[in-house]
């Protein structure tokens, strides 16, 4: 096999990419990285030392590639299928690759800050980076919401590399920030996301590690 990737299916960059492969059904192997395991964290910081998941490795190529968004635009020049992943539209890449760097900046992120908070002990929980990280979240949850009322897909009728990126991350926003009734386009959004077989297959393979996400300690 020409492909493998080193990931685990809870983690959202790595259902990012995930739903890239699922996508265009691109054969790969999976090498699963167990960081609460002492040799499989050796042996993907061997890989990769900076330690951050995925990790796409390419034997035909000889390519080693961290970064979900990376993997994606690799697997689009070189492994093309049915759903382009970066349309040939100059303009409309620019604005595929703008919402892939929003839904990893504004969303990805401060959900990552609210989740890795509700994991320190307590006296050593962030309080008021989590205010704002709650903060940047309702504000990009009302930036979706504008834009989603005219479109299907994030940067607009075609699926792209964004959508790959928006499906994790406003899955899990969701669910340490729930939308609310006041932003029914992005409700409806997340609700294609979900229904779309790609990233409803990487759903499933991720049911079996949901316990992992910890509960907020203040709800």
């Amino acid at each position: 096999m020409a492909l493998t990737l080193h990931s685990h299916p809870f983690a959202s960059f790595c259902q990012k990419v995930l739903v890239a492969f699922y996508e265009n059904g691109t054969p790969f192997e999976t090498v699963l990285v167990d960081l609460g395991d002492e040799a499989s964290t050796a042996a993907f910081k061997a890989l990769w030392p900076v330690g951050l998941m995925p990790v796409l490795v390419d034997d035909v190529r000889g390519r080693t590639l961290p970064e979900s968004t990376i993997i994606m635009e690799y697997l689009d020049r070189f492994y093309p299928g049915a759903t382009p992943l970066l349309p040939g539209d100059a303009d409309t890449v620019l604005e595929v690759r703008l919402k892939d760097r929003f839904f990893d900046l504004y969303v990805q992120e401060p959900m990552q800050k609210i989740i890795a908070d509700r994991l320190r002990p307590a006296g050593g929980r962030d309080p008021l980076g989590v205010a704002k990280a709650r903060s940047v979240l309702a504000t990009a949850y009302g930036m979706i919401e504008r834009e989603m009322g005219a479109r299907t897909w994030t940067a607009g009728e075609a699926f792209t590399l964004a959508d790959c990126a928006a499906a994790p991350a406003l899955h899990y926003a969701e669910l340490v920030q729930p939308f609310g009734d006041d932003h029914p386009n992005l409700t409806a959004y997340l609700a294609r996301l979900k229904a779309r077989p790609s990233f409803a297959r990487v759903q499933r393979e991720a049911e079996p590690y949901a316990h992992f996400l910890p509960q907020d300690p203040d709800a």
